[in-house]
């Protein structure tokens, strides 16, 4: 498990440039790269001439995935969800129904470090301005997620954040468990982790981003260069609450909070 206060660490995502080299070479029509910015990036990296769609949850000309929003140049476009834009919204919401855990933390994967660093980012200036006490703790295997949770313990962290880097929807069920298994309130960036028994999600429609990679994909193929379409932005935020979760936890759901729910569920 990596812990650290400060995000630094820099690593590929194994087997993305190979897969993306493969793609290449069988001469494919168009690439769609999808579930965050490391395989939109080994897809640029392995081709300059095949259209690419990507889907990443972060700004993607911070990312170096493209230089604008409006043109996006070369042979990529895509849809840009910027989840980690909103991670201080989900501290605020997890803030607002645990008003006493005095420490919080955030849940990363260090070999994702384009997205580690700007949720890190966004969370410490959220954490300081509610003065709250934020330790950052990574992990990007089951083992190291399972070393997390203890750690959590050690530092008597009262609420906890995790990342919404593709590899955590993977291991939803693990990690839903393990908050249920220690008590730990925590907020999820995707509504997937509210069908396991998550506490609460507050995120962009992953569904309706992936409808748009669709949609781009199906006007490349029909002759649409990608840096004539625009990058799209998916802004429409859902926020779940689950009261059986919060119950269970022995936490009271403020109305103001439940109001602002998009589903709750009993």
């Amino acid at each position: 498990m990596w812990r650290s206060n400060s995000v630094g660490r820099r690593a590929k995502t194994t087997g993305l440039p190979g897969l993306a080299a493969d793609l290449v070479r069988n001469q494919v029509t168009s690439i769609a790269a999808i579930r965050g910015a490391p395989p939109a990036l080994a897809a640029k990296e392995a081709t300059a001439t095949i259209p690419i769609v990507f889907n990443v949850g972060i700004d993607p000309v911070q990312a170096g995935v493209i230089s604008s929003l409006n043109r996006p140049g070369g042979n990529i476009t895509g849809v840009a969800l910027l989840s980690a834009e909103v991670a201080a919204k989900r501290l605020d919401l997890l803030h607002e129904l645990v008003p006493a855990a005095a420490v919080v933390a955030l849940l990363v994967n260090p070999t994702n470090p384009a997205a580690t660093e700007a949720e890190t980012r966004s969370l410490r200036y959220a954490a300081h301005s509610l003065a709250l006490q934020m330790h950052v703790l990574g992990a990007s295997t089951a083992s190291e997620i399972d070393a997390a949770f203890g750690t959590l313990v050690e530092l008597r962290a009262g609420a906890l954040v995790v990342s919404g880097d593709p590899y955590f929807t993977t291991r939803r069920d693990q990690i839903v468990a393990l908050a249920a298994r220690y008590r730990m309130p925590a907020i999820y960036a995707w509504r997937e982790f509210a069908a396991v028994g998550s506490l609460m999600t507050y995120g962009p429609d992953l569904a309706a981003s992936y409808r748009q990679v669709g949609i781009y994909t199906g006007k490349v193929l029909n002759g649409a260069k990608p840096a004539d379409l625009p990058v799209q932005q998916v802004v429409k935020l859902e926020l779940v609450i689950n009261l059986k979760t919060a119950k269970t936890l022995g936490l009271t759901v403020p109305l103001t909070l439940l109001g602002r729910a998009d589903e709750v569920i009993e």
